[in-house]
């Protein structure tokens, strides 16, 4: 190309007539555009002036730039679309031509590499013939759009890695516009549905529920666009085909500063965990009512068994079997418990911590609150966020407190206090019997044998009550050498609206 290259040895190089073209005109013209702007001769592409800002871009002063050729400006010369720059400029209609008086069709844009590698720099040109004091010239506009590439580069590969995890989630996955009409899917919400792309595409997501649960969907959907926060529900998909399939739907926000402009969502086919849960709540049931009542008869027996005999030593081991047998129900009442804890999931609530300890309490066994002194120290007004399963991890504590003491009056200490950060409640439970066993102690931290499992059923129960609420638990000894449980428990933000704090008639009682 060196050819098109401008003489460095005239002040006044020839116009495309042949005159002398003033290059003061020239520059004049270009430096009254603010954008960088080349003048080239039409014929050779050669660089007749340039202003300040296209000596910027480009990186040369604009001497250096008058002894160039267009195409020389960059590292190739070809547009990104693979076109030479020779071609393009060729391609742009003459001054004057029908085809310039269309401004539209007067101008050739293109793309251009001007400087590969990382960093690189690309131009976005326009090229556009003109007739400036009295010749014609081509006068190529630039802007520089690397940052504007690079972005859309970025997005391009979020887009592909935000589709590839949408392929491979086992989930239905998908956005809808600010109008709650569908924009985005993936393959598992055209299955589930039943719908092909072209049935999806701007259709309403609440129109792919049945009519007894669309309002459930709405009102999430509602709460997500009103509120600005994650919404869910369980709702019945109605198919292509006319099936209702349970679905559950996790709906969250699309924000663009304060202003949510769509929102994003998960479904799940609940049809297999749904059958699952019906088929385990019915074996659950049919064993433990099996369980209980085959216990109630060996109790029976072996009880009419100790009064009809004599002998010290079998009366001991009947004793034993009856002893076995009542902490095998007691266990099966606690996996009841924890069944209906897991199958209600409650949330937490303020709950008022002295009436709750008063409730624990008049629930216990009788014989095992006859047996022991249990001294409370809970001060009124104290408030803790915890679910309305609270007062039964007490229960449970006090009972296992005084059932495992080898004393013959045990003593049981139910003390609380706020923490000084203010936001914690401190709960703690402490006995003067024997301590929990390592075995015991072992379910909590996760390093219990297989063996171990069922032995401590209780501590599991009070320690997913615990932390349903948020809060934790710890063991530890007491001054008196049994054990030490200690529930930290967040303060409640707002006071309770009562003392009712806790109705198993709320929950049913899962049998």
């Amino acid at each position: 190309m060196g050819d098109r290259r401008g003489d460095p040895s005239a002040d006044d190089r020839p116009s495309p007539s042949g005159d002398a073209a003033p290059t003061g005109i020239l520059r004049a013209f270009v430096e009254a555009v603010p954008t960088p702007t080349l003048v080239c001769d039409p014929e050779t592409l050669t660089i007749r002036a340039a202003n300040a800002p296209a000596a910027d871009l480009l990186g040369h002063d604009r001497g250096t730039l008058t002894l160039m050729g267009l195409p020389d400006v960059g590292e190739n010369e070809v547009t990104v679309s693979g076109e030479s720059i020779a071609d393009v400029a060729a391609a742009a209609p003459a001054a004057g031509s029908p085809a310039s008086a269309d401004s539209g069709a007067a101008v050739e844009q293109f793309e251009w590499d001007l400087r590969l590698g990382n960093p690189g720099l690309r131009v976005d040109a326009a090229l556009r013939a003109a007739t400036i004091a009295g010749d014609e010239w081509l006068v190529v506009g630039l802007s520089d759009a690397t940052a504007r590439v690079a972005a859309e580069a970025e997005r391009a590969a979020e887009r592909r890695l935000v589709d590839a995890v949408a392929e491979t989630v086992p989930l239905a996955l998908f956005r809808c516009t600010e109008e709650g009409t569908l924009s985005r899917w993936n393959e598992r919400l055209a299955a589930d549905s039943g719908y092909d792309p072209e049935s999806l595409s701007g259709r309403a997501l609440t129109s792919l529920f049945d009519e007894e649960t669309s309002g459930l969907v709405s009102d999430s959907l509602s709460r997500v666009y009103r509120e600005g926060e994650p919404a869910s529900c369980e709702a019945q998909l109605l198919t292509r085909s006319g099936e209702r399939v349970p679905y559950r739907l996790s709906l969250g926000p699309v924000t663009d500063g304060d202003r949510v402009v769509g929102a994003v969502g998960v479904g799940e086919d609940l049809t297999e965990a749904s059958l699952r849960e019906e088929r385990l709540a019915v074996l659950t049931r049919v064993l433990r009512h099996n369980f209980r009542n085959d216990l109630n008869v060996v109790t029976g027996f072996t009880g009419r068994a100790i009064e009809a005999v004599d002998d010290p030593d079998l009366v001991a081991e009947l004793e034993r079997v009856v002893d076995t047998a009542e902490r095998l129900l007691r266990l099966g009442e606690t996996s009841r418990k924890v069944e209906r804890l897991l199958s209600y999931r409650p949330s937490p609530r303020p709950v008022a911590l002295a009436p709750a300890v008063d409730a624990a309490l008049e629930s216990l066994d009788e014989e095992v609150r006859a047996r022991a002194t249990v001294d409370v120290d809970v001060p009124e007004g104290l408030a803790v966020s915890a679910v309305a399963f609270l007062p039964e991890a007490i229960t449970e504590l006090v009972d296992n407190a005084v059932r495992h003491s080898d004393a013959d009056a045990p003593r049981v200490r139910i003390s609380a206090a706020e923490l000084p950060s203010e936001s914690w409640v401190s709960l703690v439970v402490a006995d003067d019997g024997p301590g929990i066993p390592p075995a015991e102690r072992a379910v909590l931290t996760g390093e219990e044998t297989p063996l171990e499992h069922a032995s401590g059923l209780g501590l599991w129960y009070v320690n997913w009550i615990v932390t349903a609420g948020g809060g934790s638990l710890d063991i530890a000894e007491s001054k008196a050498g049994g054990s030490r449980i200690e529930l930290s428990l967040r303060a409640a933000e707002e006071p309770p609206e009562d003392a009712d704090l806790f109705d198993p008639d709320e929950f049913g009682d899962g049998a």
